[in-house]
């Protein structure tokens, strides 16, 4: 049976972090608020979680999933930085974005993307996935909660753990985050291009 935990939005309890960290290694599917959005979340080394996410958002072989960091110290085991990356991404981060970086051989194959062999990374500006991310010691795999078929993401934690309960295995509310995704940078080239314009401001990427 999935479990709703009331998390304060600046200072959410230590003890629900922690139960759902474990919960994380254990191989569960959770729902989490964000500075953007609420995302769905799996541990990064678990097929089985990271393909019941799919089925949930219903995604194929080319999108591109995001390991969720606590801070830029966990990037380099994951994804090729050269200089410049590195100054955007320390200009950027922590903050509404997600960037597209040249996975590591630390990166699963099926995490990468299919064709590029890049994966998404994103440092959160929120207190709830940072405490999460404190207690784990390691990166969250993770999506964007927008269902097939609808435009926006899910913002109301209430409404998402009657949606999914059956399908996930815990959902942090955290309170309202909104509903426009992050900006999405690709820098996997030799220059940054805007994928996505989201929250994040793009005006530096331009």
């Amino acid at each position: 049976m999935s479990q709703l935990f009331l998390l304060h939005p600046k200072d959410p309890q230590r003890r629900l972090l922690r139960q759902a960290a474990e919960t994380l290694r254990k191989g569960g599917v959770i729902v989490y608020p964000t500075d953007s959005c609420y995302a769905l979340g799996c541990h990064l080394g678990d097929k089985e979680a990271m393909e019941r996410l799919q089925r949930i958002r219903q995604t194929d072989k080319h999108h591109h999933f995001t390991l969720v960091c606590r801070d830029l110290s966990e990037i380099a085991r994951y994804a090729k930085v050269g200089t410049w990356q590195y100054r955007l991404l320390r200009a950027h981060t922590p903050g509404p974005y997600t960037f597209l970086l040249e996975a590591t051989r630390e990166v699963p194959r099926r995490l990468q993307h299919a064709k590029r062999s890049t994966i998404g990374i994103r440092i959160p500006d929120h207190p709830v996935p940072q405490g999460l991310l404190a207690e784990l010691g390691e990166p969250i795999m993770s999506s964007t909660l927008l269902l097939p078929g609808e435009d926006y993401p899910l913002t109301d934690a209430t409404e998402i753990y009657e949606r999914l309960q059956h399908v996930v295995d815990l959902v942090l509310d955290g309170g309202h985050c909104g509903l426009e995704p992050t900006t999405v940078v690709d820098l996997a080239g030799d220059a940054p291009v805007v994928v996505r314009a989201g929250k994040g401001d793009t005006t530096h990427f331009r």
